[in-house]
């Protein structure tokens, strides 16, 4: 039976963001499945599930979960962004049979916070009580953070296809002291299985020195990969060819079926 590898979209986005990915990967003989988060199957441009502003980074894994443990065998995981963080958090509770973290969001423990993250999360930071309301970015913070090494009309078709994200998972993520659940926690004494860490050296959002973190707090499983000529947005940007490969690569070492 072939493997089956889970990707995990990250913020704004849906298991659509994954299509090239997804392509790819079925064409190397995996099984692919591309869930959609919670709240996160509206229409572009509609307004938001009215639950989405106080949906935690835990309902998102737990959801996950529950679609992890209705496989007949543990998938390998491939996150991006917020899903990258997602799947570190499943990946400790013994859920993976392998991680592939791209480009991912950060769990507590590790400062993400720079200026270029800031930048993207501003318009929605700016609105009194944030943390429990849905945000989406605007056009500028999208292309600045994430996407400004695609091409324009590249551009306005993800963003075009953004819908909203859930500001206490944001708030989770990037202001972790203050939470009391410690959502974003992960116990790296748990991840046991091996784990790829990709970093992007043009990377606002989830800067590379902060992922390059990422990969130490997982070092006795972790192998680590930065990709000097992408950013962000890994998945879309000229050369993805390139860091499926590395992905497939690394897979076929690591995570093949015996």
């Amino acid at each position: 039976m072939a493997d089956t590898i889970m990707i995990i979209h990250g913020m704004w986005s849906s298991g659509a963001y994954a299509e090239n990915f997804a392509r790819y990967f079925e064409g190397r003989g995996y099984r692919v499945l591309t869930p959609t988060l919670r709240h996160h199957d509206t229409a572009p441009g509609a307004p938001p599930h009215p639950d989405l502003g106080t949906t935690s980074l835990l309902d998102y894994a737990a959801d996950l979960e529950a679609e992890m443990r209705a496989l007949p065998e543990p998938p390998i995981l491939l996150g991006h962004s917020m899903g990258g963080l997602l799947a570190q958090i499943l990946a400790a509770r013994g859920l993976a049979k392998a991680a592939v973290l791209l480009t991912p969001a950060s769990p507590a423990g590790i400062v993400a916070i720079r200026i270029s993250v800031l930048r993207g999360f501003l318009s929605g930071m700016l609105r009194w009580g944030f943390w429990r309301k849905p945000h989406r970015q605007t056009f500028g913070e999208a292309v600045y953070s994430m996407m400004h090494l695609l091409p324009p009309q590249t551009q306005r078709e993800i963003y075009g296809s953004c819908v909203h994200e859930s500001g206490r998972a944001a708030a989770e993520i990037g202001f972790w002291p203050l939470d009391p659940h410690r959502a974003a926690a992960v116990d790296e004494s748990r991840v046991t299985c091996p784990m790829l860490v990709v970093g992007a050296a043009q990377d606002r959002i989830t800067p590379a020195a902060v992922v390059r973190k990422v990969a130490r707090k997982y070092g006795h499983v972790a192998t680590y990969r930065e990709f000097a000529h992408h950013a962000h947005s890994v998945m879309h940007e000229e050369g993805w060819e390139e860091i499926a490969a590395c992905c497939a690569d690394w897979m076929a070492d690591h995570a093949a079926d015996s």
